[in-house]
């Protein structure tokens, strides 16, 4: 029996074509590890795009893309699956709350070199629910590296642009790449006097489908060695 599974993301209003084929990439590499599986991939943003996902799915498991959970996950999802006539899909917990995704936040800054490092997070002015998923990656990183972490974000305090950081590493504690990665991000660290280097996101890592489909494999009460 093939099981469904729909890899949700926010996508980019602005320009949802190139976010919802790049998450359609994703979705297909984590399929190569599903045997027995269908993985879509959809984003809020693109119009008609969730509901072609789930067209003729009896239902599934849908992994959010999303670094936090809180409203978007427990309320709009759900709100939205309902509106394309969606029944019996299952809403695991986001990627950006997987402990395999702070293992790899861990790797990363190993992997990049010695010297303090920022995690830069979007946060929200309205929930402290994303800025506290950012400060506990910054915190396993400080306490398995040893070097010196600050959190900074987009939406909230500390500003990334405030830091005092100048030299060092950025992890971008993001899904995806976008504008907030491609310009928010430099632009608030050059603000800052930040000289350091700025890694890519942690969801575009190459690891990354081996974490979604281990944790869709575990959402379906599946051996999870994909």
């Amino acid at each position: 029996m093939t099981r469904h599974a729909l890899i949700l993301a926010h996508g980019q209003p602005s320009d949802p074509g190139p976010a919802a084929a790049a998450l359609q990439a994703l979705a297909e590499r984590v399929g190569r590890l599903l045997p027995g599986w269908t993985v879509a991939a959809a984003t809020l943003a693109e119009p008609g795009g969730l509901a072609r996902a789930v067209a003729r799915r009896a239902g599934g498991l849908v992994y959010p893309m999303f670094m936090a959970g809180g409203w978007f996950t427990t309320v709009q999802i759900p709100a939205k699956l309902a509106e394309v006539g969606a029944e019996g899909w299952t809403v695991l917990e986001p990627f950006g709350c997987d402990p395999a995704v702070h293992d790899l936040c861990v790797t990363l800054v190993r992997e990049a070199g010695a010297g303090p490092v920022i995690v830069a997070a979007h946060g929200s002015f309205k929930s402290p629910v994303p800025s506290e998923v950012a400060r506990q990656v910054a915190g396993r990183i400080a306490a398995e590296t040893g070097a010196p972490v600050v959190t900074g974000f987009i939406d909230q305090e500390p500003r990334l642009a405030r830091l005092s950081v100048a030299e060092g590493l950025c992890l971008p504690f993001f899904a995806a790449g976008g504008d907030h990665v491609s310009h928010d991000i430099p632009a608030a660290l050059a603000e800052a006097g930040f000289r350091g280097r700025i890694l890519p996101p942690v969801g575009l890592d190459a690891r990354v489908p081996g974490i979604i489909a281990a944790a869709i494999a575990r959402g379906a009460g599946a051996d999870a060695r994909p």
